[in-house]
């Protein structure tokens, strides 16, 4: 008896899927290029000059012998006792501390303005003319670092300096002659002027991309609900934006433990007193000016692991904080 509509008997069963995935050569092919090759590539360019330089600094190499003598931890032992070496340190952290705080807030500051800081009647939309805002503030960044610290070293020069005409100008006389990058009071501060006005419009524009994300409703309602600017930054912009905060200061507070090339060209010798000598300056002046490679790569060492450290800081600190907020929202 045949039931109608019902499809014909062949005998033949379907084929059960296993839920195994067979390894064709596109497969393969894809798995190597992109994920096996990259790996290899990072073991040789990343991870074993890391770990070459991690055996260099328990040894005494000068850099030019064919054998290194094993000294142990006597290189970092060194290092603690070292003053310069201590101030370096010091140095890099403040940048660390200091750079990335001026920059963001900045940034942040600028971002809001051209895109919600614009009339408060009518749709929610940043000053006039703030593509050109946009545009002028990313221009720093795509000048090279080290033609901004040639421009900016003649900027600051005492007696031919822009910076201390304008200021002469305006009737400030004790800005004549007035030695910015050599005077110990001001060497670090001209030079984090000058970073600061490098990468502020290139973060400005990451977060106008990021606040552009956000729900215009939440504008808004912000709005109705009577917030100035300041509180739609504060309580809308912020907390909507925290990943691409935390980002940019991952790799702002990285570039603080750098910054070779800006302090480079502006201070090559460290500043008055050491006052704007950093870790990186102190690396390469201790490898190829004195030739001493052994302690350079334990400088080298001892600057990843605060690299290490404070990465792992902000990850922890932005997880504990979302933490927070769930146990916040579930009650």
């Amino acid at each position: 008896m045949t039931i109608i509509g019902a499809a014909p008997a062949t005998g033949r069963r379907r084929p059960r899927s296993t839920g195994r995935r067979r390894w064709t050569f596109d497969r393969v092919s894809l798995f190597v290029v992109f994920l096996v090759l990259p790996f290899l590539g990072y073991l040789a360019l990343v991870i074993y000059p890391f770990l070459q330089a991690a055996y260099y600094s328990l040894t005494s190499w000068s850099g030019f012998t064919a054998t290194q003598d094993f000294v142990g931890l006597d290189n970092y032992a060194r290092l603690l006792g070292d003053d310069t070496f201590l101030k370096a340190v010091g140095n890099s952290l403040t940048l660390l501390v200091v750079l990335p705080l001026l920059t963001l807030v900045l940034s942040f500051a600028l971002a809001c303005l051209v895109t919600f800081g614009g009339s408060s009647t009518g749709g929610v939309r940043g000053l006039r003319g703030s593509s050109f805002y946009r545009v002028v503030s990313f221009f720093p960044y795509i000048v090279p670092a080290i033609a901004s610290g040639i421009i900016f070293a003649a900027v600051y020069d005492p007696s031919a300096g822009l910076l201390n005409g304008i200021l002469t100008g305006l009737g400030l006389g004790t800005a004549e002659d007035y030695p910015w990058l050599g005077d110990a009071r001001t060497a670090m501060i001209a030079t984090v002027a000058v970073i600061v006005w490098t990468f502020v419009g290139f973060y400005m524009v990451l977060f106008v991309a990021a606040i552009k994300g956000i729900p215009a409703e939440l504008f808004e309602a912000a709005r109705l609900d009577g917030a100035g600017r300041f509180r739609t930054a504060v309580s809308v912009a912020a907390p909507s934006m925290t990943g691409a905060l935390r980002s940019a200061y991952i790799y702002l507070g990285i570039f603080a433990l750098d910054a070779f090339v800006f302090l480079s060209v502006l201070n090559p010798a460290g500043g008055p007193q050491n006052s704007t000598l950093v870790i990186t300056q102190q690396i390469y002046s201790t490898a190829f000016r004195q030739g001493r490679f052994g302690l350079a790569c334990a400088m080298g060492v001892l600057l990843a692991v605060i690299t290490f450290v404070f990465v792992g800081l902000v990850f922890g600190v932005g997880r504990l904080l979302g933490r927070e907020k769930k146990a916040e929202v579930l009650r």
